[in-house]
């Protein structure tokens, strides 16, 4: 609820409330159907990984999770900052074959204890195991500079919202 870029798309706290649901549902139905989701102990924290830029085995193409996400947050936020976020991610996201992070969230009360970490920590184990590299964006300073700890690192080019806050892609190449 307190992330930056959903306050932005959604400055009204009760919509943004509302929507939530319904915006997270996208990501998770598509973690589900083509990804996977990880869980802390007692679902206090989940991440949502996605292969995405073409699968590495086959070398076809993976769907693209900005599309459905572009729409949704059109169609939710009743405003053009949802399309304009899809807009700006889709153009950040790179082409080549990774598994990517659109959603990582730890419960209010418990952040600040490490369960991001440790769920992030087997996939990028699995990531160096398969030679895979992983791709997010990082939506505020304190979550870059933990990125940036397991390994990622800032691509160059931020995100920036017009009149709202910036994002920054981050690639983390697998480790041999």
């Amino acid at each position: 609820m307190d992330d930056p870029v959903s306050r932005w798309v959604f400055p009204d706290e009760a919509r943004r409330r509302a929507v939530h649901p319904e915006f997270f549902g996208v990501f998770l139905d598509g973690a589900l159907r083509d990804g996977w989701v990880d869980v802390a102990e007692g679902h206090l924290a989940a991440a949502l990984w996605l292969p995405a830029g073409g699968d590495a085995a086959s070398g076809s193409d993976s769907a693209e999770p900005g599309d459905d996400v572009a729409a949704l947050l059109a169609r939710v936020a009743e405003n053009d900052r949802g399309g304009i976020v899809g807009r700006l991610l889709d153009e950040a996201h790179p082409a080549r074959p990774h598994y990517y992070l659109p959603i990582i969230a730890v419960a209010p009360g418990h952040q600040n204890r490490g369960l991001g970490r440790a769920l992030l920590a087997p996939v990028l184990r699995r990531c160096d195991d398969e030679g895979m590299p992983a791709y997010l964006e990082a939506s505020n300073e304190r979550s870059k500079a933990l990125y940036e700890r397991l390994g990622f690192a800032f691509t160059g080019t931020p995100v920036e919202l017009p009149d709202g806050p910036r994002m920054w892609p981050m690639w983390r190449e697998p480790r041999s």
